[in-house]
């Protein structure tokens, strides 16, 4: 009997062992052993802090950063450009609590602010895009500047000349005479995809050859106008901080071509809050090139206004439109080419010499890449119907002609020069003809008389005046003593305020 007890316990504890290996050992073993799907990884790490080993540059050479900072660095440079701004000052009689009384009631200032000139000074970024000296960076850097000096990362300093500028896309051409640089290539900022990774390399606030990385958050971004934001945007935007001082310095990408060159930010403070905004190289690379071959870019132009927006659902049900691309045109300047060649208010233009048109700004670029003097078939949608219409393209930015301001043979205190429509664009004026003032004479009748720079002479003695010789023929007929009765225009954000100004003739 006791046999057979001790046959039964025995049998039990061998039955707990090999269930305990079945149920417990075995599986345990094989969780060890088996490979996650799609990956020679493990399943489960050994503990459940440790972190996963960070790939080595060479397995993600996409995030090598220090790479890509060794290699951009020595081709950024900063800028710092001199220039000489006009401040207004007010002598010891002006300026007083009174002023405003007298020009409420007067209809003119009691007496005119006297211009001081004071020495500025602008700093930003830039980099050498040859290796025989050529720096890329933005105008707003070097507008107007008297002297622009830049300092590369190994300390040296040289003296920069300014080959050509161009406001409308806020890019300018430097120049340095040395050879054998390190230098950045444009990359090809269409391939470029939301979500990559960029660095951005500058100076903001003086802190020299500052690396920040980031992401490209959007591309074809438009800020709308005024402001400082140029004329020509197809920004792209990133969340790589960039800040005061940061402007005209490159982003690039993990191969360490600049893909676009950093222009504007958006924020309340001043600071970076994540929103910054770089022109992008294939923009740029088409001013270079004009900058090197002409000192100023060529762009064409029609003569019309679009809505800065896209075309909306209501915008399409009321043209009577197939879909929401396309470009509406606002209003078409008297005499200008869409008008010669028949387009009007109204009509919704949706190809340019058979390319379609997505958008307003994809219009203005196609329009503006036109070579001035060539005829293109513009289709636009006018009441539902498609008609199409030749346009012959002209330019937008003539060159003017050297002409030096004038003054009258009877000295009157100021000189001007001729008023022309395309001196009108370029200042933003709405009056198109007449006699710009350029300069008044400080302590003169027409100083004492509140004339000032960029006051529009409209009328002399009731007569109208477009030309100088004009002004000459009348101030011919008039003797020294006797007063003559100008028309003044004057624009203040867009409005002009016209204004009658008597002067005594010396």
């Amino acid at each position: 009997m006791k046999k057979i007890i001790w046959i039964g316990i025995i049998g039990f504890l061998l039955g707990i062992i090999v269930s305990g290996y079945v149920f417990i050992y075995l599986p345990e073993r094989q969780a060890a052993q088996a490979p996650e799907i799609g990956s020679g990884a493990p399943l489960l790490t050994s503990s459940l802090n440790a972190s996963p080993a960070r790939p080595s540059p060479e397995t993600r050479g996409d995030l090598d950063f220090v790479s890509i900072a060794e290699k951009v660095g020595p081709a950024v440079v900063k800028i710092v450009a001199e220039r000489i701004e006009k401040v207004r000052g007010f002598g010891f009689d002006e300026g007083m609590p009174f002023d405003d009384f007298w020009e409420r009631f007067f209809g003119s200032p009691r007496s005119s602010p006297r211009e001081q000139e004071v020495p500025a000074q602008a700093q930003g970024t830039g980099f050498f895009v040859s290796e025989d000296g050529y720096i890329l960076t933005n105008n707003h850097i070097v507008e107007n500047a008297v002297d622009v000096r830049i300092t590369a990362l190994q300390g040296e300093d040289y003296k920069a000349k300014i080959i050509g500028t161009d406001p409308r896309s806020d890019l300018a051409l430097l120049k340095v005479e040395t050879e054998g640089l390190l230098f950045l290539r444009l990359g090809d900022s269409e391939q470029l995809k939301v979500g990559e990774w960029v660095l951005a390399v500058g100076n903001p606030y003086g802190l020299e050859h500052t690396v920040t990385s980031g992401i490209v958050s959007a591309k074809g971004r438009q800020l709308g106008l005024g402001g400082n934001v140029p004329d020509y945007q197809d920004f792209i935007q990133t969340d790589a901080a960039i800040n005061r001082g940061n402007s005209g310095g490159p982003l690039v990408n993990m191969q360490g071509e600049v893909i676009g060159i950093t222009s504007n930010i958006f924020s309340p403070s001043g600071g970076n809050i994540g929103l910054g905004f770089a022109i992008p190289a294939n923009l740029a690379r088409k001013v270079i090139t004009q900058l090197k071959e002409k000192g100023r870019v060529v762009r064409g132009r029609i003569g019309i206004t679009m809505p800065v927006e896209p075309l909306t659902d209501e915008d399409k049900e009321a043209f009577k439109l197939k879909d929401k691309k396309g470009a509406l045109v606002n209003s078409v300047e008297q005499g200008a080419p869409a008008d010669k060649a028949g387009i009007e208010p109204y009509d919704v233009i949706v190809e340019v010499d058979g390319e379609k048109i997505d958008s307003p700004n994809d219009l203005k670029f196609k329009i503006a890449d036109a070579e001035p003097g060539k005829k293109i078939d513009i289709k636009v949608i006018r009441d539902g119907k498609e008609q199409t219409f030749t346009v012959t393209v002209e330019e937008l930015d003539p060159p003017e002609k050297k002409e030096e301001p004038k003054a009258s043979g009877k000295d009157l205190g100021f000189t001007v020069r001729e008023l022309s429509p395309s001196v009108a664009r370029r200042y933003g004026l709405t009056t198109q003809e007449g006699l710009i003032i350029t300069q008044v004479k400080r302590y003169s009748e027409a100083d004492r008389k509140g004339l000032t720079v960029g006051d529009i002479i409209i009328e002399v003695n009731r007569r109208r005046v477009t030309t100088v010789d004009e002004l000459e023929k009348i101030m011919n007929q008039i003797k020294s003593g006797e007063a003559i009765i100008l028309l003044l225009r004057r624009e203040q954000d867009g409005q002009p305020f016209d204004r009658i100004v008597t002067l005594r003739v010396p």
